[in-house]
């Protein structure tokens, strides 16, 4: 267990650092690519900061207003019966729209339930098996000028599913 926390302590600077020779022995100035690359991001960031507010407004209005917690009773009712439970319905919503608001919201389950409880650790596979899809989309097909999706929301959705699924079946496989 030691030699992993060792590892994971030089993996970003071993790499960082393979990454500069590499480019110093291929002959590239790694200074001017570096600062091309960070000029790139900054503009990048510019362009989806419109996005990215008006996300994190829509999440705070959700969850001031009361509808996620509408929204959960309605929806828990339905997926406790299949074995999710109703309490991890705003979670898993939120987390659709912005991993931060989830991140919020998990504290707040923690908070309540615990974190070796079976909701806490439902809910924390749950935010290792699911996707911002509504954030990824907008970012990415905004920035990459994608005019249609095609079937990028079906199959995210499935996805999500699928890790709700195995969050559920793999927190009752690992609670004594």
């Amino acid at each position: 267990m030691h030699i992993l926390l060792y590892i994971s302590d030089f993996i970003v600077p071993f790499i960082v650092l393979s990454i500069v020779v590499y480019g110093l022995l291929s002959g590239i100035n790694v200074y001017e690519s570096f600062i091309k690359g960070a000029k790139s991001g900054f503009l990048t960031v510019l362009r989806i900061m419109p996005t990215l507010i008006g996300l994190m407004a829509a999440v705070g209005i959700l969850r001031a207003s009361g509808f996620l917690d509408f929204l959960s009773a309605l929806i828990g009712q339905f997926s406790s019966r299949i074995g999710f439970p109703g309490e991890l319905v705003p979670l898993t919503v939120v987390k659709m729209f912005s991993s931060s608001a989830a991140t919020g919201l998990l504290l707040d389950i923690f908070k309540e339930f615990g974190t070796d409880s079976r909701l806490g650790l439902i809910a924390s596979i749950t935010m290792c098996c699911t996707e911002t899809i509504f954030y990824t989309m907008s970012v990415y097909f905004m920035t990459a000028g994608v005019k249609r999706s095609r079937y990028t929301l079906a199959g995210a959705l499935i996805a999500t599913f699928a890790g709700l699924a195995a969050s559920v079946f793999l927190a009752q496989s690992l609670m004594p």
